[in-house]
């Protein structure tokens, strides 16, 4: 079934998931977690509560993922693939107790996880909901704002493990991670004290200088830090013929872009704009070791679309780089707005409001040797950004290459571009908490 038609290269569907556009602006949110400490809102995932003696097996069916060792109180990033090999979503899994395990993540993978319950013979429970809040607070001073709101032991706290607390006597989850690249905890609870924990944040927070981030640039953190998001980087790659019953049993079809139908279904998710193009979506499709992901991929149990993926493990073809772009061919873009009768496709800053796998092919002379993503400007650095997924011979940072700008059919511009170390922005998650070191570009 080809899902990739005209209508959805250009259905506009901002992603306010995030509350207001932006709240101090985006240039001064985008400084807040190099320099301070933010908070922002993900309580739109989906949660998948599994429970009992099969709970894990369930997920160890379809994750790439190892859970030969899985701590209580860990978390791991996990990723499901389709038959050939192509992520159809990931997210974070954590252990709650032996049998009790807790998945958020957003996107079809939770009908795919659901899916493949209903259809199995797993001795385990499953709900899905979306009651808790999911608050990130990152940056430099977000364990010295959190130590001042808990008693919670975060020093002691390992990247990806997470400790049960309270906050003004609301219990609270501390989950240790970092999207932004830095030291970070995502706060979770139930919704009923979403107010009263996000309001204890941010008082506390006025004198570590906490901003609360936007819509408009809460995807810039993840370009920066080298986090491929569904929808934005790879579509979930759920249209194959292997997948074809998931497909028909949970795709659902709606006219009204404002319901919850709408914000649940495939065709939201199904969405393309820029200058690659395709004949089908699995054009569009990515597989963990194009994304980044390779490590977490582990051959020790069989899993759902372990073959493809052994395959290209052997051979792979390629990889994930940063794309610098140069910002005279920017400003050319932008300027056609001003002076030309014809101008350039419109380049939104500090990135596309579309929710769009928003892809633009990578070029070196006439050879399309792959396509970049999530292009955005980063105010801190005063760059703009891309994903760019390209054949392994071009990977090596300082190669200079070309973007293709402009949808198909329109005014397009050749925009030129350098490989850079992929992410951008230098990983300060896993610091120690003792000693939280300044921001730096690798």
């Amino acid at each position: 079934m080809n899902l990739y038609t005209a209508e959805m290269r250009t259905g506009l569907d901002i992603a306010a998931s995030w509350g207001k556009l932006e709240y101090t602006g985006w240039q001064d949110e985008n400084l807040s977690w190099k320099e301070d400490v933010y908070i922002g809102d993900w309580s739109y995932l989906d949660e998948l509560r599994v429970t009992g003696p099969d709970a894990l097996a369930l997920f160890s069916s379809l994750a790439v993922n190892s859970f030969k060792k899985f701590a209580l109180g860990q978390a791991k990033h996990t990723i499901f693939c389709n038959a050939e090999g192509k992520v159809i979503g990931e997210g974070i899994l954590m252990r709650l107790a032996e049998d009790d395990f807790l998945f958020n993540a957003r996107g079809p993978v939770a009908t795919w996880i659901k899916y493949n319950y209903d259809h199995g013979n797993f001795d385990a429970t499953f709900a899905m909901s979306m009651d808790e809040f999911k608050f990130q607070v990152s940056g430099p001073k977000a364990l010295a704002l959190l130590q001042d709101l808990t008693d919670a032991p975060l020093t002691e706290t390992k990247f990806m493990h997470f400790v049960d607390a309270t906050i003004e006597g609301h219990p609270v989850r501390f989950l240790r991670q970092g999207m932004a690249g830095e030291i970070g905890f995502e706060l979770q609870g139930p919704k009923t004290s979403a107010d009263a924990v996000r309001a204890a944040v941010m008082r506390t927070g006025k004198k570590y200088n906490l901003r609360r981030m936007g819509a408009r640039t809460a995807m810039v953190n993840h370009l920066e830090a080298g986090c491929p998001t569904v929808t934005h980087d790879y579509l979930p790659a759920i249209t194959g013929e292997n997948e074809r019953d998931y497909y028909n049993e949970y795709n659902v079809e709606v006219d009204d872009d404002t319901s919850a139908d709408w914000y649940q279904s495939f065709e939201r998710c199904l969405k393309v704009k820029g200058s690659f193009d395709g004949d089908d979506p699995s054009a569009w499709f990515r597989s963990p070791i194009q994304l980044g992901w390779a490590r977490n991929i582990k051959f020790d149990h069989e899993f759902y679309g372990r073959e493809a993926l052994e395959a290209e493990m052997e051979n792979p073809k390629r990889g994930i780089v940063t794309l610098v772009w140069n910002l005279d061919d920017v400003k050319e873009v932008n300027d056609s707005l001003y002076h030309d009768e014809v101008p350039y496709d419109f380049m939104d800053f500090p990135r596309a409001q579309w929710f769009a796998m928003y892809t633009s092919s990578v070029v070196v002379g006439d050879k399309e040797i792959g396509s970049t993503t999530s292009r955005g400007f980063s105010f801190y650095f005063r760059k703009v950004l891309s994903h760019g997924v390209i054949d392994l011979e071009y990977t090596e940072p300082g190669t200079e290459v070309e973007v293709i700008w402009g949808d198909p059919g329109h005014r397009q511009k050749r925009i030129r571009a350098t490989v850079h170390t992929y992410p951008y922005k230098h990983d300060n998650r896993y610091n120690d908490l003792t000693n939280q070191n300044k921001v730096s570009v690798s």
